[in-house]
């Protein structure tokens, strides 16, 4: 079965570079470093032993940092090396980069490619961020003895059942990981019923929980609002997708509505829909500054396009409600943790099937608001600003169960120890 599947992959891969080279022509990122998708990287001279750690994108390096930061702290003398599919991924790790921590592109799934990554790496273990399961480079990484734990693992009702049309391929490559660290009992069940040994599936919660706020975080809220004017209402709609941009815009006309000098900061998911957006503003007459121009920000202006990566807690922070995307559109939602670890009243559409639990636990205790459309959403927003008591009373219960959930990152170093003794 590993072999019919090494063939498709095989026949895919034009369509890969095809599909490089068109994304490359809005992101040049995407034309960069092509040759490390087939394994080929500079690497150097490197005595250190390597941790390394596999984040597809934006949002699983996120909810990796804390543990990187553990890692880094406990084991000074590995380097770590944290692979990405995106580049909008390994942006987020250039930012988090010093001398211990590298940035790499995940290679294709094809034999050749992965055995001579892993020949020029020889990394000391494979930690896999939620749900990537790679046929070959799991059998390769089993053939030379490097253990591979999945951590932060979570598996949707709808993945389990599309793997179950691989079900012997699922199982054999499933039989080769040493640990899966689930982030959830449902996750950890539905791992079973693809045929991983019970004993080897854990359940240790969402890292996501554990989210690090800076120390100076403060102080860079302070210049954040004096930017913008501390008097002005602020609202935040956060990792938006294409198709939602024009509903929160539309929104944002009917809460101007009450709040004139009410302020939208519109951070979407992907930075290349930043065009589209620009184009969208200026077709419902709302004046923006893009966070990329560095451009003073005045009373006329009522949009802020935060065009760039890394710096979307910081503008939650700076925030008084927010919404987060994915979510009017069925994308399965975004990460809810981060505005709610801020002590934030928290928005969302009705598509949060990615973070199920998280949406339940808030949900439970009423700190979470659901809307389906631009007038549920401005009414929302405008209730939010207008009324002190409403924002904090659910915002502090958002953040005491943020609180509650932490420990996670505790629970997986205790799991990944015996498998970095000397």
């Amino acid at each position: 079965m590993r072999y019919l599947y090494t063939f498709v992959i095989f026949i895919l891969v034009p369509v890969a570079l095809f599909r490089l080279f068109l994304f490359g022509s809005k992101n040049f990122a995407y034309r960069q470093r092509w040759k490390e998708r087939f394994g080929s990287l500079s690497w150097g001279k490197k005595d250190n032993p390597v941790i390394w750690i596999h984040a597809v994108s934006v949002g699983e390096v996120n909810a990796a940092s804390p543990l990187i930061s553990g890692l880094l702290e406990e084991y000074p003398n590995h380097l770590l090396l944290v692979t990405t599919v995106t580049p909008t991924g390994a942006t987020i790790v250039e930012k988090m980069i010093n001398s211990n921590v590298k940035h790499r592109y995940l290679p294709y799934d094809l034999p050749f490619s992965v055995k001579k990554f892993l020949n020029t790496v020889k990394p000391s273990i494979l930690l896999t961020m939620e749900t990537e399961i790679w046929p070959n480079l799991y059998q390769t990484c089993s053939d030379l003895k490097i253990p591979i734990l999945i951590i932060n693992a979570r598996l949707s009702k709808r993945s389990a059942k599309r793997y179950r049309f691989v079900s012997k391929l699922m199982k054999k490559t499933l039989s080769l990981v040493d640990i899966i660290a689930a982030q959830t009992k449902i996750d950890a069940g539905r791992f079973i019923s693809l045929g991983v040994s019970s004993e080897k599936v854990l359940i240790t919660g969402n890292l996501k929980f554990d989210v690090n706020l800076p120390p100076n975080l403060k102080e860079q809220v302070q210049s954040v609002k004096q930017y913008f004017s501390e008097v002005r209402p602020v609202w935040i709609a956060g990792s938006t997708h294409y198709g939602e941009n024009e509903i929160i815009l539309k929104a944002h006309i009917q809460v101007m509505k009450v709040s004139p000098d009410a302020i939208l900061i519109l951070a979407p998911r992907h930075p290349d829909q930043t065009d589209k957006i620009e184009f969208l503003c200026k077709e419902l007459q709302l004046n923006f500054v893009k966070h990329s121009n560095q451009k003073m920000f005045t009373i006329e202006h009522s949009v802020y396009i935060l065009d760039t990566l890394g710096e979307l807690l910081l503008h939650y922070a700076a925030s008084q409600v927010a919404f987060v995307g994915g979510s009017l559109i069925a994308k399965g939602g975004q990460n809810i943790i981060e505005p709610a670890s801020l002590g934030l009243p928290v928005i969302t559409g009705p598509y949060m099937f990615n973070f199920t639990e998280i949406n339940e636990l808030l949900s439970e205790q009423d700190a979470i608001a659901y809307v389906s459309n631009e007038q549920e959403l401005a009414q929302k927003v405008c209730m939010f600003l207008s009324n002190d008591n409403e924002r904090h009373d659910i915002g502090e219960t958002g953040r005491k169960v943020v609180e509650a959930n932490k420990g996670n990152v505790i629970r997986l170093m205790k799991i990944i120890k015996p498998y970095l003794l000397d």
